[in-house]
């Protein structure tokens, strides 16, 4: 298990990297993806994670959307859930496939199953999404961002 560290400032350490990892974060904010798939997917890849700042960062967020209780806590077993559309599914396949690549790659039917829910360029958005997902997911982890004190956009 963790032991609580103390955090580690990288985002004012290295500005540049934080600068360039943010720019991407808003480009894809920025894209096609459905806003609530957008945090359902973060929400998810932080759960596999076990990133607390971003789960905490990620369920708010949602929350303060207007997302449900019920579709927050069923991500934990979404493939039984019957509360998500097609579309979420196969974004939190991909998610769960991308996420734990190290197991093994992405299966072509995860793929074809994603590729055939959203046209070329929402595709390319909801990859680098997943990515950018876990990029946070593990600066926070590592650099030992504290949880529960982050406030909803807009609040």
């Amino acid at each position: 298990m963790s032991s609580h560290r103390e955090f580690v400032n990288i985002y004012k350490a290295f500005p540049e990297g934080y600068r360039a990892v943010n720019a991407l974060e808003q480009a894809v904010r920025g894209s096609s993806i459905d806003p609530a798939l957008y945090e359902l997917v973060k929400l998810r890849a932080s759960l596999i994670n076990g990133c607390a700042y971003c789960i905490d960062m990620h369920y708010k967020d949602a929350r303060a959307m207007g997302e449900t209780e019920e579709r927050l806590y069923m991500l934990a077993a979404w493939e039984e859930a019957t509360v998500y559309t097609e579309a979420e599914r196969a974004a939190l396949a991909l998610t769960d496939a991308m996420t734990l690549i190290s197991e093994q790659h992405v299966p072509a039917e995860v793929e074809d199953r994603a590729r055939a829910e959203f046209d070329e360029p929402t595709y390319a958005a909801l990859l680098f999404l997943i990515g950018t997902i876990n990029l946070w997911n593990r600066l926070a982890i590592t650099s030992h961002a504290e949880p529960g004190k982050y406030e909803p956009r807009g609040t």
